[in-house]
């Protein structure tokens, strides 16, 4: 009798797996091998890990809120983009609703003090508001002294509000300086929260999180970029350590295309506060460049980032420079890269020695042999744990932000990125990208030629867990 049932509820997640929309078929085969191969542990596994879902309650929440804001694609566009631009800009546009915004300045932050010392003097500067929004937040020296400079801010009337995703930032939420800030008149909130895990694995997945790493303040500054609220030393996982991160400050338009995006969250899980009244049409520029917020989570299509990855590759004529610190891709990207390179384009893909995830790393090196047989320029950086997200495109056009190139940054995150033309901020970010390369071995042909068998095993095992990782 147990048998018999172990086997119809193996078919109807089977049935169920193969009616799913949206989900590629490599994924499909993955969790079909998955439910039949391991007995009961596969099916639990597929119950809690499979899909995607939302609770429905908060599903609807989140609904509710996006269909009151006001649409990114009201924002005034560009007129006119050159065929490069143009094209990209269209993709994203596709993903996330925003056009494209003229008159805006960055600057690219020299390392993670130079972050958070601009981050607490723009706090410290705020007139009427000031919104953070983060994934990981501890109650180390820089997730203090951003926590302490938002309690000054409220208490000289700012408008102070910080999301704070419930599993990155829980050690700062059980922290004192957690209950510090809400007295203090810092407006606190807790992003996906986990609340009863039987519940949540019966109506939602667990495991979804809210990975943007946002700031804005007083609607005309902003920062986008891969690093958390805590010291690059990252004393939870220090023997990987220094996280290297990059971030921008940028500074017109785009500021509300971030704060629409803090918005939504934040009223998602904030039901009483709407802030609609702060999503006004920005004033026009004359002078800055275009740039455009390209925002993705687990209520788009997982395609969405990997065709935004892939236009940017198809789109390159003579150089690509990417680094990720976490690089699972699904098919269509892995041939993306392997197009522009063998089509002539240099193609440099920079990824961390040593990686936090032993399995995504695994997963990672399985694909080496495949990218540097299309002469693609693969190299590890060991100064630490390359976290980076960053992608140059003839030295004119970039994207960075908080999305990794893996399956869970495609699929279950909400994540944030911008996309820039501007040839002087391409051109920092590429020089920060040549940089890595001075503290990082370039991987050849004949380097993973000669790696012993059972670790490109070890390898090719994990990698087969690539659309689930």
């Amino acid at each position: 009798m147990l048998i018999e049932a172990h086997v119809l509820i193996q078919a109807a997640l089977i049935l169920r797996v193969l009616l799913h929309a949206n989900r590629d078929p490599s994924m499909r085969l993955t969790w079909i091998v998955i439910i039949l191969v391991l007995p009961l542990f596969g099916i639990l596994t597929y119950l809690v890990l499979g899909e995607a879902r939302m609770r429905p309650r908060r599903l609807a929440r989140r609904q509710a809120v996006l269909a009151r804001l006001p649409p990114g694609a009201e924002l005034p566009p560009v007129p006119e983009l050159g065929t490069l631009d143009g094209d990209l800009f269209r993709v994203g546009q596709s993903i996330s609703g925003f056009a494209p915004v003229a008159g805006n300045r960055a600057a690219l932050l020299a390392d993670a003090e130079a972050v958070i010392d601009s981050m607490v003097a723009d706090i410290d500067a705020a007139q009427d508001h000031v919104h953070l929004m983060c994934y990981i937040w501890l109650p180390d020296d820089s997730g203090t002294r951003l926590a302490c400079a938002l309690i000054r801010a409220a208490g000289r009337g700012v408008t102070c509000r910080a999301l704070a995703d419930d599993f990155g930032a829980r050690a700062m939420i059980r922290h004192p300086l957690w209950a510090e800030m809400q007295a203090g008149g810092v407006h606190l909130a807790r992003s996906l929260r986990i609340g009863n895990l039987l519940l949540q694995v019966t109506f939602g997945r667990v495991d979804l999180r809210n990975h943007r790493k946002i700031m804005v303040i007083d609607n005309q500054i902003t920062y986008c970029g891969s690093m958390n609220c805590a010291d690059a030393a990252f004393l939870p996982k220090a023997k990987f350590g220094p996280w290297v991160d990059a971030v921008l400050r940028l500074t017109g338009p785009i500021a509300l295309q971030n704060q629409r995006i803090f918005a939504a969250d934040w009223m998602a899980d904030v039901a009483q506060d709407d802030l609609s009244a702060l999503l006004t049409a920005p004033q026009p520029e004359t002078d800055g460049f275009c740039a455009q917020v390209i925002a993705m989570g687990p209520l788009d299509p997982p395609s969405a980032l990997p065709e935004m990855f892939a236009a940017l590759l198809y789109a390159a004529r003579h150089e690509v420079i990417v680094t990720t610190p976490y690089f699972v891709p699904v098919d269509a990207l892995q041939s993306a890269l392997r197009a522009a390179a063998n089509r002539g384009v240099a193609v440099t893909l920079i990824l961390p020695a040593r990686n936090d995830d032993f399995a995504v790393a695994a997963a990672s090196r399985s694909t080496y042999a495949d990218l540097i047989g299309a002469r693609v320029r693969l190299y590890e950086f060991h100064a630490g744990l390359l976290h980076a997200k960053t992608v140059t495109i003839d030295a004119q056009v970039s994207l960075i932000g908080s999305a990794n190139m893996d399956c869970r940054s495609f699929a279950l995150n909400f994540e944030s990125n911008i996309l820039l033309a501007d040839v002087e901020t391409a051109a920092a970010i590429r020089a920060r990208q040549i940089g890595y390369l001075t503290d990082s071995t370039r991987i050849t042909a004949e380097a993973v030629a000669a790696w012993p068998w059972y670790r490109r095993l070890w390898n090719n095992c994990l990698a087969m867990l690539g659309p689930v990782l």
